[in-house]
């Protein structure tokens, strides 16, 4: 990839961080682990072909051009939240999944997210992901983890934090945040 490649898709996924939160790549990746599914499944599931969806991953593109796919990827965040704070199965989950194919998409801009579980507290994943984005919002993982390099031997609570939260997995996230519950 040539400079003006690189600048161009770095570029594009500073857009879909302004648009969508954080670059699509990283949000369609987190759907894939969390749902169980491959890219070709997660295309079929939102309606896009499998090469505009690696598009968007990469960055080639920017923009989700079609407000019903919008919907269809704020649905199945919602699912995953669900499948992740254990109050839907898996088998569950697949049944969504292929209504929420069938979807043909409501207004954009009814609020469909559901970041509470059904207590109406956020979902420890939820939570993760929110420091996950903050923190990557303002800093690389190299960054996140070069920081904490430099706080280790005066903070070191500290440092793991970074290293966990910042630039590590969400699900390994999840894991040291119930470990230091008890």
């Amino acid at each position: 990839m040539d400079a003006a490649q690189q600048e161009a898709t770095a570029r594009a996924r500073e857009l879909q961080r302004n648009w969508y939160g954080e670059p699509l790549g990283a949000l369609f990746r987190r759907l894939i682990d969390d749902l169980g599914l491959n890219q070709a499944r997660l295309a079929g599931v939102l309606g896009l072909s499998a090469p505009m969806l690696s598009q968007l991953m990469s960055g080639q593109r920017a923009k989700i051009g079609n407000p019903a796919v919008v919907q269809r990827v704020q649905l199945l965040q919602d699912l995953a939240g669900q499948v992740a704070d254990g109050s839907v199965s898996a088998a569950e989950a697949t049944e969504r999944m292929e209504e929420i194919k069938k979807s043909q998409g409501g207004s954009v801009l009814s609020n469909t997210t559901q970041t509470t579980s059904s207590s109406g507290a956020p979902t420890v994943k939820r939570v993760v992901r929110e420091i996950q984005s903050l923190l990557r919002s303002v800093a690389a993982a190299g960054d996140i983890i070069e920081a904490a390099d430099t706080l280790a031997p005066t903070h070191p609570e500290l440092a793991e934090f970074l290293r966990v939260y910042g630039a590590g997995r969400t699900s390994d996230a999840v894991t040291h945040y119930q470990s230091h519950q008890n």
